[in-house]
Formats: structure tokens, C-alpha cells, sequence
């Protein structure tokens, strides 16, 4: 037997043995972790390192001006000055905003506005806390530096609109983006372009052109620290800028076209028909868009989203009105074009047209006595027109008047547009599950009832008139210039219908229109003129008048008035200019809208600014 002595060795031998086992084991396991980390996983783990302590931060691009046709600027960006914060680079944000309120003033609304901020952005991003600084603020913070980390004064560029509420309803304006536009940018397939931006174009060509004005985005590639500080720049991608939009618009027609109508309310649209390019687009009243860039404050934004006649509305782009008796022109060509009517045939009208009992009656109690075609227009005579809407019916006159452009988007480069109402009887039976009436047939031939198109609609089909049946698209952005290398991208002209009029067809109701302004309904308005026009006035229902009764404005709500409309083009050998103009109650079209209009053809046919 052994002695207690060698089994107490023995078993020191082998615990000692195991011992040594399992060191070993362990060891190797180790130096296998190690040429796994170091050798086949060393290119991956690498990169998650250097993704650690590289970052990269936005530099937002320069957004692209906008310019009119004469050159002058529209939108442009002025530099200022910003108080910035990057969360990552203080010790701590409250005891910053602390020692900045120690310094300058902070408004409640810029530190909710910080806050918010803070909570939807990364810690390396650079966040405004108080933009355009005065240069007292700008001293007061430099001189307070050293007790700032993370704090700095950054030089931004602002967006600004230099002739304020001309061009408000076609320029639009920009503004911060929402939580809704921040997921739509999220989900683009350039998403990364829009890291570090803070604006968005919300209206107008600044919402339509958005990615074309926004430029590309630079990024500072950057060594941060454990702490998230950035310790030093590796690298710089510098933005590009936005691309410039020049348009076709005349700010001097602008002017005259906007300040023509005082304080009236309404629109106004006029167009180079040859080309489609809008020279003037005139929604009144209108606003400043300079106030929405960084945040219209409460008591101006209740001011216009409560204003009685709606300032932030584009009449232009988005009301729709009845045409009154601007429609004219089109549903004779219609009745020409159909065989419905020919220009020898004369119909007497006695001031009124009688169906199923109901006297649908005309401007003139008395009547226009023998009226054939030519006459209809340059009288107005409601009569013949209620006559020939009753024979042609709704669709008949829609598959001709469509091709002009009513009841449907004339697809100009601005967003929102309003389609119009071209009534047919499948329209009516789907909008209000009803059969059509013989009886709403009459009125619709003098551009009232369901009829409801814009004043841009109704100024693309009188281009289309002037340009010989061809009807182009209308047209805001001529061209677009990249700053970075002068190359020019040309918007070219684009048809929108080409209409097929028989050429004889369209000449009679041209000669029609030239005679409304010469001894029609527009004869005073046009006298003297010194070039030649053609033009139709005319005077749409906002409300509806009793069979017995006859329409006397003095009595009757201002809101409630007709409206005054009128369209024109000029010369009418060689047409120029093409125009539509609403005043809203403005009465009789020869009244309020004409003589909008005459001023409007005067500058731009007989000012040097208005020649090429």
C-alpha cells in the first residue's frame, strides 16, 4: 500500500496534469479568437472602427435664384448670421442655454423651436438656436467664446424675395420642413441629399422646382472622439448649388397687370401664344412670402388664413368661376365646327329664349332683333346663345370646346392646379347621381350653370385662338442654368392641342372678337387704342335672380355681385400677347375687366419693356 505521502503526490501529479489541460485549451481558444479578430475578420472589424470614429456632416448647398424674363431676381439668398449649437460638443445643453440667455435674448419661440430640433436631429448636427444676428449679438457671443463649447456663429444664407408680394402667387416661398415632408424626404432615393436641410420649397415654383433648386449636398468627413467632439477635418466634398430658374414672367407687365387692380379683388393671366410663356400671372389680393421663411408668427398668419378675401388663395391657379359670356367665341366655333350653325343663317331674338314655360332672358330686355353668328358675338346676345346650347346639348358642345383646354389641367409647371368643370351628362350623373335636364342646357351656352374653368385655362384657350387653333402648354421656367458650369437646360415649347378648326371657322369669329373691341361691347374701353385687338367681354351670375325680377348691383350684397371677366389678344394680325382677367363682382365686363386688360396690352405693345 502506498503511503499517505505518495498519494498525496500522485494526486498533485495529475490535478496538475489537468490543470496544465486545460491552460492549454483555453490558450489556443484565445490564439484562435486572436487570427479570427485579427487576420480573417480584421478588413470588417476595421471598417466598424473606422465608421466609429469617422463621421460625416452635411454642408447644405446654396439653393438656386430665381430670375424673370428681364433678369431681375426673384428669389435670391442673402447671408446672415446664426447662433449654432452641436449637442455632442457641450457638456451640457440646459447649462449652455443658461449661459447664452446670460449674453442675449432667446425668445420662448426659438427654444421650442431649438428643442424640437434637438430631439429629431443627431448629436454631431450643427442646430440653430437664434438666426440673423445682429452685430451687437454677434459681438456679445464672440467676446463669451471661451465659456461656449460647442457653441458657434455660422454664416447661412436666408432666402429672400426681393419684389415681396408681386410674384408671391407664382414664386411661392420656402419654409422648414415638417414632420410629414421630413418621412416623404426619408423615403427618396437621394434622401442623403437632404441631410443637414432645414427648408423646402412649400409654394409655387419653389415647391414644383424643389429638387432642381435644392443643389447637392457637401459633407465634411470628420475624426470625432469617444465623447462624440469632433477632434479634426479629414475631408471636404463641397455642395453644389442649386440649379437657377429663369422665367418667362415681365416684372414690369407684372406691376402694371397687379396695381391695375387696386383694391379690388381677382386674376389675371397673359401669354405669349406662339411660345406658351406666361408674361403675367396676377392672383389679388396677395402677401409677403418673406414672412413665412423662418415661421410666420401667430397674429400674421390668423391675419391672412382669416382675411374675408383670402390673400393666400391663387385665384389664377385655383379658383374656377363661370366664364360668362367669354365662352362665347368657343361654343360658336363649336356650332361651326358640329354644322349646327353657318355664318349666313340669321335668328331673330326678341330678348328672350322660352322653354317648357321658363323665359330664359338676355342682357338687353328688348332683344338684338335678326342675329346670325358674327353679330351673337359682338352683341352678346344671350338669346341665340341659349337657343343653340338647347340644340347642341352639353356633350356635344363639351367634344369641341375640350380641345381649347376646358375642364382639364392645362399642366403649367406650377402645382395645385384646378381642373375646372366642362359639364357633360356623365359628369352630372356621377357628381350628383341626376339625369340631365333639357332645361340646364340654354344657360351653359353663356358660360353660366355648371360651367367652372380658371382664369389660366380660360387665357391657354385664347392663346390658342390667337395662334391659329394651336394651343400650347403653358410655360413659367424658360430655362435652367447650373451655377457651377454655365450649362444651359431650355424648356422647350410643348403643343397641348392641336385643334383641327377649319380655318374660315376660326377667321369669322376672329373678325367677331376684333369688332367687340371696335364698335362691341368693349368699343369705349378700346377707342384710340393704336394697335389692333380682338377681345370678348364678359359678366358671370354669383348669385341666381328670380324669373320676374331684373339684376340691380346697388341692391345687392357687394360679395354677391356679378363678376366682371374679359379676353384679349393683340395685334391681331400677328399676335403677342394673350390674356384672361376676372375682377370678382366687378360687375359688367366692359366696366371692371377691360380696361385692366388695355392697360396690360398698352405696356407691353407700346413700351420699350415689353419688346424682345
Amino acid at each position: 500500500m502506498l503511503s499517505t505521502q505518495s498519494q498525496a503526490k500522485l494526486i498533485f501529479e495529475r490535478r496538475s496534469l489537468v490543470s496544465a489541460g486545460l491552460i492549454l485549451v483555453l490558450l489556443g481558444l484565445l490564439l484562435a479568437r486572436f487570427v479570427w479578430l485579427q487576420v480573417i475578420q480584421h478588413d470588417s472589424y476595421w471598417d466598424k472602427a473606422e465608421d466609429n470614429r469617422i463621421a460625416l456632416v452635411p454642408v447644405p448647398a446654396a439653393r438656386g435664384v430665381i430670375f424673370s424674363r428681364e433678369g431681375e431676381v426673384l428669389a435670391d439668398n442673402t447671408p446672415a448670421y446664426n447662433l449654432e449649437i452641436t449637442p455632442a460638443q457641450t457638456e451640457s445643453i440646459d447649462q449652455t442655454l443658461d449661459v447664452i440667455e446670460q449674453i442675449i435674448e432667446i425668445s420662448p419661440k426659438d427654444k421650442r423651436r431649438f428643442r424640437q430640433l434637438l430631439k429629431e436631429s443627431r448629436s454631431l448636427d450643427s442646430l440653430p438656436l437664434k438666426v440673423r444676428l445682429s452685430d451687437e449679438e454677434v459681438a456679445r457671443i464672440s467676446a463669451n467664446r471661451y465659456r461656449l463649447p460647442g457653441v458657434e456663429i455660422k454664416a447661412r444664407l436666408y432666402r429672400s424675395y426681393p419684389h415681396a408680394s408681386l410674384m408671391a402667387h407664382v414664386v411661392g416661398y420656402i419654409g422648414r420642413i415638417s414632420k410629414s415632408e421630413k418621412r416623404q424626404l426619408e423615403d427618396r432615393d437621394d434622401s442623403l441629399n437632404y441631410a443637414g436641410s432645414t427648408h423646402v420649397g412649400k409654394t409655387g415654383l419653389e415647391r414644383s422646382y424643389q429638387h432642381q433648386l435644392h443643389g447637392q449636398t457637401g459633407f465634411d468627413r470628420v475624426e470625432v472622439t469617444a465623447g462624440g467632439r469632433i477632434s479634426r477635418e479629414l475631408e471636404r466634398i463641397a455642395p453644389s448649388a442649386g440649379m437657377n430658374l429663369h422665367l418667362s414672367l415681365s416684372v414690369g407687365l407684372q406691376q402694371v397687370a397687379s396695381e391695375a387692380f387696386g383694391e379690388r379683388r381677382g386674376a389675371l393671366v397673359a401669354i405669349e401664344p406662339s411660345s406658351g410663356d406666361v408674361l403675367a400671372f396676377v392672383s389679388r389680393p396677395d402677401f409677403d412670402p418673406n414672412l413665412f421663411i423662418d415661421g410666420i408668427d401667430p397674429q400674421s398668419w390668423n391675419g391672412l388664413n382669416q382675411d374675408p378675401d383670402l390673400p393666400l388663395l391663387n385665384r389664377a391657379l385655383r379658383g374656377t368661376y363661370p366664364p360668362g359670356s367669354t365662352y362665347k367665341p368657343f361654343v360658336a366655333l363649336a356650332a361651326l365646327q358640329s354644322g349646327k350653325r353657318n355664318p349666313g343663317q340669321h335668328y331673330r331674338d326678341p330678348g328672350y329664349f322660352e322653354l317648357g314655360g321658363h323665359r330664359f332672358r338676355d342682357s338687353r330686355p328688348e332683344g338684338h332683333g335678326s342675329v346670325d353668328l358674327k353679330k351673337s358675338i359682338v352683341v352678346s346676345s344671350d338669346t341665340y346663345y341659349y337657343q343653340l346650347a338647347h340644340e347642341m346639348g352639353p356633350d356635344l358642345i363639351a367634344d369641341y370646346v375640350r380641345q381649347w383646354g376646358f375642364g382639364e389641367p392645362t399642366r403649367i409647371d406650377l402645382e395645385g392646379e384646378a381642373s375646372g368643370v366642362l359639364p357633360t351628362t356623365k359628369w352630372k350623373l356621377k357628381r350628383f347621381k341626376q339625369r340631365w335636364l333639357p332645361g340646364e342646357s340654354p344657360s351653359i351656352g353663356i358660360g353660366q350653370g355648371y360651367n367652372a374653368f380658371t382664369i389660366l385655362q380660360l387665357a391657354v384657350a385664347t392663346a390658342g385662338l390667337a395662334n391659329h387653333g394651336k394651343v400650347m402648354k403653358p410655360r413659367l421656367v424658360r430655362r435652367m442654368v447650373d451655377p457651377s458650369n454655365a450649362k444651359d437646360q431650355r424648356i422647350e415649347p410643348e403643343v397641348l392641342h392641336e385643334t383641327a378648326v377649319n380655318p374660315a371657322h376660326l377667321e369669322l369669329v376672329i373678325a367677331a372678337m376684333q369688332d367687340v373691341n371696335l364698335m362691341g361691347t368693349a368699343q369705349s374701353v378700346f377707342a384710340r387704342s393704336g394697335y389692333s385687338s380682338a377681345g370678348k367681354t364678359g359678366t358671370s351670375q354669383v348669385i341666381g335672380i328670380k324669373q320676374n325680377e331684373r339684376y340691380d348691383a346697388k341692391r345687392i350684397a357687394e360679395r354677391h355681385r356679378d363678376h366682371s371677366l374679359y379676353v384679349a389678344f393683340a395685334p391681331v394680325e400677328a399676335p403677342r400677347i394673350a390674356l384672361a382677367v376676372i375682377v370678382e363682382n366687378g360687375g359688367f365686363g366692359a366696366q371692371a375687366a377691360a380696361p385692366i386688360a388695355r392697360k396690360v396690352l398698352d405696356h407691353h405693345l407700346l413700351s420699350q419693356r415689353g419688346q424682345r
